[in-house]
């Protein structure tokens, strides 16, 4: 069922009728046939997204423009700036056909996206107008004009995730984008967009053509016109010395600068003047042009054809191809299903950014000393220690590197450190398990434990088969002399392996199996490792000795020796 409401937006700020305003998604039919602005992407309040793809589809593929090509104008930037407010006057224009009185009557409230005032946002996530335009460019060709509004960015509601791919998938879709910023472009304006778009162009194919095309810098209530004039002429002024980059300027500057530039094929930029006290204070505008001050009018006049004149609109273009709504649905589709994902890092702001590096450094030095430390107590020409003294000094100086950890200031509060404490903790471990294993290499004893435990086994099994024998019990006897056979065969295999460095990975195997036999107290323990060890790794067997049996073949020629 459609519901009616009664909004307003910013730049002024009161809204649409109740008779013109619906709210309309891909399960309800339009009320009485009349275009709308169309709800395509919905934030979810556990901050995933989510893409009406049905509503979408009934935009894009109905019969008329599915198969022509697309232009995508989209309007972006910070919540409560009038991105619907101006929207609603490209909708004017386009209905009426651009013609010279396309803002029609003074007295007329503005209709079309739902837009207010105050201090709450009202757009979310990014809307379609229902109707697509059809225009005809100067070459004679057809073309099909869509227009999208988007969510605004920074609001107390909405994740830095969310403003970024809210961002990013609208500049990705359209071939226009209006950046609305107010009152000047600062340098803070200018790292959000560093940050969206790069954002966007991480979910894109890498190509080495410039991955968007046209933004266009709005800038709204511009209070300089000594400076700089209004209008485009004016703007392109001040945006050349905005994206200016000099050698004095610092590293960081620049490569926000240069980022830029290397992002869109095209950028310009237009100043507006304030709309006017009434449109800013009056809590009941509801978008008449009377009430709207005449230099923001004239200059409207000059920004709406200007961006939207068959002239000046770009038709959509991925990788140097143009695209037709039905292409841009897909690509809809596709580049959706990357932020649904995990693929993509989440963006950060400037403190979660500053104290993860800080509370990371922190860890670095921490685990420097342990590593210093513990060098000092059993790394390289050091002598063998016993284990349990090891154990003593790794505690020692583990608790001493926590303490430096701990006594280095870092941002985030305790709560966000606590996590690196714990990563800390773990990597300590895990580095004294490598001291302990080169710590036990430099034993005797353990070194030649593999060859003396080879030994053994050829021992008992050369007495077994020889009492076997003996008494006559020539399976157990053939059995004791197949298994010292093979001893002596991994024994030579084995000091050929530390002789050479070859095969290495077999040589641990056998280092593994006679731990096994070695440590275990249980014969039936040591049987069932060996045979775990034997089952993983028998890719090896087979590539050290080509020729022998395989062991799936095994079990049939015990069958055969048995009849």
């Amino acid at each position: 069922m459609a519901k009616h409401r009664k909004e307003r937006d910013s730049w002024g700020e009161w809204s649409l009728s109740d008779k013109n305003v619906y709210d309309w998604s891909s399960e309800e039919e339009e009320p009485d046939g009349r275009a709308q602005p169309i709800q395509v992407l919905l934030v979810k309040d556990d901050h995933t997204f989510e893409l009406d793809e049905v509503a979408l589809s009934r935009i894009l593929l109905a019969e008329e423009v599915r198969d022509r090509e697309v232009v995508a104008i989209s309007v972006a930037g910070a919540f409560r700036k009038g991105k619907s407010f101006l929207m609603d006057f490209m909708l004017r224009y386009m209905y009426n056909h651009a013609s010279e009185g396309w803002l029609g009557d003074a007295d007329e409230p503005l209709t079309g996206f739902s837009w207010r005032g105050g201090s709450e946002r009202e757009t979310t996530g990014i809307q379609i107008w229902s109707e697509v335009f059809l225009v005809d460019k100067p070459n004679g060709r057809k073309v099909a004009v869509l227009l999208m509004d988007t969510q605004g960015t920074f609001d107390s509601q909405s994740t830095l995730r969310d403003s970024a791919t809210v961002f990013a998938l609208s500049t990705m879709i359209s071939s226009m984008q209006v950046y609305n910023i107010s009152q000047n472009v600062q340098e803070d304006d200018l790292q959000h967009l560093q940050l969206f778009t790069e954002y966007g162009r991480l979910a894109m194919e890498e190509t080495f053509l410039k991955p968007f095309q046209s933004m266009i810098f709005l800038v709204r209530d511009w209070s300089f016109p000594y400076e700089f004039p209004y209008g485009q002429e004016g703007g392109m002024k001040f945006l050349e010395k905005r994206l200016k980059i000099s050698e004095n300027q610092h590293e960081e500057l620049q490569n926000v600068r240069k980022h830029i530039h290397s992002c869109f094929t095209n950028i310009s930029c237009f100043l507006m003047p304030h709309p006017g006290l009434k449109v800013a204070t009056n809590p009941h505008f509801d978008g008449r042009i009377l009430e709207i001050d005449g230099e923001f009018i004239n200059n409207l006049k000059v920004l709406v054809p200007w961006l939207l004149s068959p002239l000046n609109i770009d038709v959509k273009e991925i990788n140097g191809s143009k695209i037709t709504c039905r292409g841009l649905l897909e690509y809809f589709k596709a580049y959706i299903k990357i932020y649904q994902g995990e693929e993509l890092p989440h963006p950060k702001s400037m403190l979660q950014a500053t104290a993860e590096a800080n509370n990371l450094a922190a860890v670095a030095a921490a685990k420097d000393l342990y590593n210093k430390k513990m060098e000092e107590v059993c790394g390289g020409d050091r002598p063998f220690l016993a284990p349990g003294e090891l154990q003593a000094r790794h505690g020692a100086i583990r608790e001493e590197a926590l303490q430096v950890f701990r006594g280095v200031k870092k941002m985030g509060g305790e709560e966000f450190s606590r996590r690196y404490l714990q990563q800390l903790e773990g990597e300590v471990d895990e580095v004294f398990v490598q001291y302990i294993k080169h710590n036990d290499s430099k034993n005797i004893f353990h070194a030649a434990r593999t060859p003396a435990t080879l030994f053994v086994v050829i021992f008992i099994m050369y007495v077994a088969a020889g009492i076997t024998g003996f008494v006559g019990v020539d399976i157990i006897a053939s059995l004791c002399n197949m298994i010292l056979g093979l001893a002596l065969i991994t024994l030579c295999t084995w000091a050929y392996i530390r002789y050479s460095g070859e095969y290495r990975e077999l040589g641990a195997v056998i280092d593994q199996v006679a731990g096994a036999l070695w440590d275990q107290g249980s014969t039936n323990e040591a049987l069932y490792k060996l045979y775990n060890v034997a089952a993983n790794h028998r890719h090896l067997y087979h590539h050290a000795f080509p020729g022998g049996p395989r062991a799936e073949d095994v079990p049939e020629e015990q069958d055969k020796k048995r009849d």
